[in-house]
């Protein structure tokens, strides 16, 4: 991450909620004024279809882990030119949602950005920032941006233990903190508190139908203390099958996957199943 420069925005901005502190290189501000422009035209009258091409405009960027794990404290990252799986999915709709209000800005991107990254659209420290998928789409649904709809194409309910960041604690810089792990700590409580429904993976195939272009996929696990290990975009491609949009850790870098989603998850290991969140 070289070349990295910290903005503080200052005056009338942190007036209008707007986070105090961003992490942006020079590179990615220009690249995200550029995406602006590359995907003016790409709106259409069906909003899944509109955040599928826009996802396309990405293809072949490469995948890069922890992109949001940069300096001592959390600020709002913005970073193009390297995307993990969460990052992708963040970045689409931000532009998608950009498309659908006419907006043009650098500034009305990161204001959108830090609507979808944060608890509640405000950006208040690690704690703040929804790292785990299943709060990720309940938030963002109680934002009016999406709606979970796993139980309505046929998902079941599960319950289990969330605490994967409070149990590896060496694995995230950031939990050093006392006060970040405490309120890493805090959210798992409330999630462990929670169900969550989940398409089983041998159920997938034959509830696709219900599955649109757009729809944001997270896959769920069975690995202890995680509801969910990577996320994509579903894209009807012209086999009429549902594929997955992604930032893929496989290619390195963001792909349409060869595999229809059914048949591709039955090569992720500890893979169970699916959430779907569609954006609105």
């Amino acid at each position: 991450m070289k070349n990295l420069i910290l903005i503080i925005i200052i005056g009338s901005f942190v007036n209008y909620g707007f986070p105090q502190q961003i992490t942006c290189s020079p590179a990615d501000r220009q690249a995200v004024e550029q995406k602006i422009e590359e995907i003016q035209g790409l709106e259409t009258n069906d909003f899944g279809k509109t955040l599928v091409a826009v996802g396309k405009t990405f293809l072949g960027t490469p995948y890069v882990a922890k992109t949001l794990e940069i300096g001592d404290k959390e600020t709002l990252v913005v970073n193009l030119q390297g995307l993990d799986c969460t990052t992708f999915v963040e970045n689409v709709l931000a532009f998608g949602l950009m498309l659908t209000h006419d907006q043009h800005t650098f500034t009305d991107f990161i204001k959108i950005l830090e609507t979808i990254r944060y608890k509640n659209g405000m950006l208040d420290g690690y704690g703040s920032r929804l790292h785990y998928f299943s709060e990720w789409i309940s938030n963002n649904e109680e934002k009016g941006l999406l709606k979970n709809i796993t139980g309505a194409i046929g998902g079941i309910e599960i319950k289990k233990a969330i605490d994967f960041m409070g149990t590896h604690r060496d694995l995230y810089p950031f939990l050093a903190d006392d006060g970040n792990y405490q309120k890493i700590v805090a959210t798992e409580a409330v999630l462990n508190g929670r169900s969550f429904c989940y398409l089983p993976q041998d159920q997938i195939e034959v509830n696709e139908h219900l599955i649109k272009s757009g729809d944001i996929i997270a896959l769920a696990t069975s690995i202890n203390g995680l509801d969910v290990t990577h996320t994509g975009i579903a894209s009807r491609e012209q086999d009429g099958r549902i594929h997955l949009l992604h930032a893929s850790t496989g290619s390195m870098e963001v792909e349409v996957s060869d595999l229809p989603l059914a048949e591709y998850l039955k090569g992720i290991k500890k893979n169970i199943g699916i959430l779907v969140a569609r954006p609105l």
